[in-house]
């Protein structure tokens, strides 16, 4: 899941990436309206967390223009607390508002509540063969076996898996695991496919991942019993 977060505050916005990062996110952070503006034109975020009051202007109007381009699930996350801000912030396309201060792992499920709206991307146990991952808790089965995965490797999972069958490009996997910010060695989806490889064959998952070389990768369960 990627995540754009608008938050001017330094210490704030790492903490929420650090935090967001751990549970599964890639989140890129913009400091101001221009950033975020910029961030937005190249990437298709599944999720926007949002402050109010930044430095060249009012993150409603961000929302506001988001709005009329692409149907991206927003929370707003400020100190303005008065009942007229809520009603301002809903009314503007909020998804949810959330005062400051809040407790991160009330702000995750908060994100992961969003998501698993009828249309968010949350909510599903997705399947290919035997293997199994939950899209809330980021948990990969193997019938009553956990398979241990790091979180980046479950996001490039989750997105094969949510294409089963189809060919997922190298530039769709990087966009949905990694932050703008994050350093990509060249090869860091190679290893991270072949992690995945290992881990479902020991598990016995019934499943593969297929290179097609120079497009991408794909996964499908595995056929037996063919005459």
């Amino acid at each position: 899941m990627r995540l754009l977060l608008v938050e001017d505050h330094p210490s704030l916005a790492e903490g929420l990436s650090d935090a967001l990062g751990r549970a599964g996110f890639a989140v890129d952070h913009a400091a101001t309206l221009a950033k975020a503006r910029a961030l937005a034109a190249n990437a298709d975020y599944d999720l926007l967390l949002l402050d109010l009051g930044l430095p060249d202007g009012d993150g409603l109007n961000l929302l506001a223009e988001l709005r009329r381009e692409q149907a991206v699930p927003a929370i707003i996350l400020t100190a303005r607390e008065t009942l007229s801000d809520r009603l301002a912030g809903l009314d503007g396309g909020a998804d949810d508002y959330v005062v400051k201060p809040v407790e991160m792992p009330e702000l995750i499920a908060r994100c992961r509540a969003v998501l698993r709206r009828p249309g968010g991307r949350l909510g599903t146990v997705l399947a290919v063969g035997d293997l199994r991952l939950d899209s809330v808790q980021r948990r990969v089965t193997v019938g009553e076996q956990t398979i241990s995965l790091g979180q980046r490797d479950v996001g490039v999972l989750e997105q094969l898996m949510r294409r089963k069958g189809q060919v997922v490009p190298r530039r769709v996997l990087e966009a949905a695991v990694y932050a703008f910010s994050a350093e990509v060695t060249p090869n860091a989806l190679e290893a991270a496919i072949s992690r995945l490889r290992k881990a479902i064959e020991s598990a016995e998952g019934g499943a593969s991942i297929h290179t097609v070389r120079g497009v991408g990768w794909l996964i499908e369960a595995d056929t037996t019993g063919e005459p």
